[in-house]
């Protein structure tokens, strides 16, 4: 039997049956952190990409499950601010609020953002909505007087009081599955007029064993006893 390569292109590979989903809080303060310090990772398994050089379905990984890269944000125009989320087919939109995350077992100096954004095929501002999704997740440092309370989390907290700590982020990229009900309800349909009934029986979908799953790392969200510190604000829908 052959052996299972846990390493591959310097990236640990999970082995068969096992997957990567961490929570909010353990992007942000276990690897997040670590990659703006330049500390050790709990495990190399989310590598560096700039994401906006890909259209999403061209990036690494499985088209079905979610994918995870650093990546370091690069300005729209030279000198500018404006961050650049344009791609070859297309361009990143950011959609609702953003998400602010603190540690619940660190101080209060740090604090994560997640903004949410939906990709657009075509040119802005008249492109058409897909179903990708991506969470850019930041650091940044605590406002002074959010970092003494020790209620931080029940506080709203001003966007243009933080400041950014270093300029990576990391993003969670996934394809939205859309309802089947729609479908579902063609299919009842169609037995309907041909007068054959199917009963409905329960279909499980047995994606992976969970016998042990939660022993892989630190980083598995089965394995956090913590708990995310959401909090919302208001932030623009456009796209930069």
């Amino acid at each position: 039997m052959d052996k299972f390569n846990s390493t591959r292109d310097g990236l640990t590979r999970l082995p068969p049956g096992f997957r990567f989903q961490p929570t909010d809080e353990e992007l942000v303060f276990q690897y997040l952190k670590c990659k703006v310090f330049a500390w050790a990772l709990p495990a190399t398994i989310i590598p560096e990409i700039n994401v906006c050089k890909y259209d999403p379905w061209d990036l690494p990984g499985d088209v079905e499950q979610e994918k995870y890269f650093f990546s370091n944000k690069e300005a729209k125009y030279r000198n500018g601010k404006r961050i650049n989320r344009s791609t070859a087919s297309g361009y990143w939109k950011a959609t609702g609020s953003d998400k602010h995350i603190v540690s619940s077992v660190t101080n209060y100096q740090m604090m994560g953002i997640r903004k949410t954004l939906v990709f657009h095929r075509g040119k802005p501002p008249h492109g058409s909505r897909t179903d990708w999704i991506m969470h850019e997740y930041r650091l940044v440092a605590a406002p002074a007087a959010a970092a003494s309370t020790a209620n931080v989390a029940c506080e709203r907290l001003q966007t243009t009081q933080i400041e950014q700590l270093d300029n990576w982020v990391l993003c969670r990229i996934f394809l939205k599955i859309r309802s089947s009900s729609s479908k579902d309800d063609q299919q009842t349909q169609q037995s309907r007029d041909v007068n054959d009934f199917i009963a409905d029986e329960p279909r499980f979908f047995n994606f992976m064993p969970i016998d042990k799953a939660d022993d892989l790392s630190p980083a598995s969200s089965s394995s956090s006893s913590s708990s995310n510190a959401i909090i919302d604000t208001f932030s623009s829908g456009s796209y930069h």
